[in-house]
């Protein structure tokens, strides 16, 4: 009796869960359908490669397109007709050493290659046809800008600072720029500390660089100092919380020093003259061959060099109040003459040591109305701000992001 009654319950059972097991499901109706495996192809470039060979390189020193693609077995008459036909989609003689290729090919016992991928940059690339007509077409990888968040404080610099928090250190000089006007990176604190919200850049998923700052908030000197990005007049630029412009007339330094050597005074001892006279500016060591930027919009001057004074320099007249002085350069940026406008930023020339130097460094001078001034304590005026017409923008803009600072840990 106690066999039959087992022997009921396993037919039971299996009735109740086979159906479970049948690779076909049943709808809401009682019928079958079966589930079909869905086919996701392998995708490079755009392209469908399942059945191809993708063999990537990057482009070596002096190696050209014709090099690449001998190796590959394309015909010189074809590697002429994409060098001659495709140039207003992409001239092939700027194909540049260091970046990404790729042939696509058939899978045959000789190599025949149906495409060649030229990457331009890490987004944009180009496509040539290498079958029946040669043609060429841009596209772009999958990319997209995510917004996140980053926070850290400052205990040698904020390079060192972006690194122990585990952040790509690179946003150190994106930051550095926002605050170029308004803070000394050189002259950081201790106490300070940072916190930042930004756009990060992901290239088919994955990450892959820096966007734009959206907005930031740095301790400094028992000061906070906001930032937020905003557009007005199809033009983006930084403003503080009151809708001040973060940027001002003058930049706080040329260049990127590694230190001060000599301040403004009015009683220095030459280190070459071995005598003591004024010095009225500022010396800012640095590698020979440092990029010096002018440190505002103006025109250019003087140009010239003195052999017993300051080598090769530029003067630039910025307005009627203020012009401003580089000497000891190795030499000067391309395009700089007297007459000759240039913008905040603009690279001028490079660190050298021409003239009366020891050693390589720049000697930065400014004048105001024509009386040298100390650089390090000028008070630039502010650019101007958010336009009336655009506050109501900027205020909702401000409400949105500074919450999410102040909430940053």
């Amino acid at each position: 009796m106690h066999n039959i009654k087992s022997l009921f319950l396993v037919v039971v059972l299996i009735s109740v869960f086979f159906p479970a097991c049948n690779n076909n499901r049943e709808n809401d109706k009682g019928q079958t359908t079966e589930v079909t495996p869905v086919y996701i192809p392998k995708l490079a470039y755009g392209i469908t490669v399942d059945s191809l060979v993708v063999d990537t390189g990057i482009v070596k020193k002096n190696e050209f397109l014709s090099d690449i693609l001998l190796r590959h077995n394309v015909s010189y008459n074809t590697i002429d007709q994409l060098a001659r036909g495709t140039k207003e989609v992409f001239d092939v003689r700027k194909i540049r050493r260091g970046n990404r290729y790729a042939v696509i090919s058939k899978k045959d016992t000789i190599e025949h290659p149906l495409y060649f991928i030229y990457e331009i940059n890490r987004i944009n690339y180009v496509v040539y046809h290498l079958t029946d007509s040669v043609y060429a077409s841009k596209s772009q990888k999958p990319f997209e800008y995510k917004e996140e968040s980053a926070s850290g404080s400052i205990s040698s610099s904020l390079w060192n600072a972006m690194v122990e928090a585990g952040i790509n250190p690179n946003l150190s000089n994106l930051l550095s720029e926002v605050y170029a006007w308004a803070i000394d990176f050189f002259g950081l604190q201790k106490k300070d500390s940072f916190k930042v919200i930004y756009d990060k850049l992901y290239i088919e998923d994955q990450p892959a660089g820096l966007g734009k700052i959206k907005a930031s908030l740095f301790h400094h000197g028992g000061e906070d100092y906001y930032a937020f990005y905003f557009e007005q007049n199809g033009e983006g630029d930084y403003f503080d919380e009151k809708g001040n412009s973060l940027e001002r007339t003058f930049l706080k330094a040329p260049l990127k020093y590694t230190r001060i050597s000599s301040r403004f005074s009015n009683s220095r001892y030459h280190p070459v003259l071995k005598i003591r006279r004024p010095h009225h500016g500022v010396d800012y060591a640095a590698p020979e061959g440092t990029p010096v930027h002018s440190v505002g919009d103006g025109t250019i001057i003087k140009k010239g060099y003195q052999k017993r004074g300051g080598g090769k320099y530029l003067k630039i007249k910025h307005n009627s109040t203020y012009t401003t002085t580089y000497m000891h350069l190795r030499g000067f940026a391309k395009g700089m003459a007297v007459g000759k406008h240039v913008k905040q930023g603009q690279l001028i020339g490079y660190v050298g040591h021409t003239g009366l130097a020891t050693g390589p460094h720049l000697d930065f001078r400014f004048f105001k109305h024509g009386t040298a001034v100390n650089p390090l304590t000028v008070k630039s005026p502010p650019a101007k701000p958010v336009a009336k017409q655009y506050r109501p923008a900027f205020d909702s803009l401000v409400q949105h992001y500074m919450p999410l600072l102040d909430s940053i840990q």
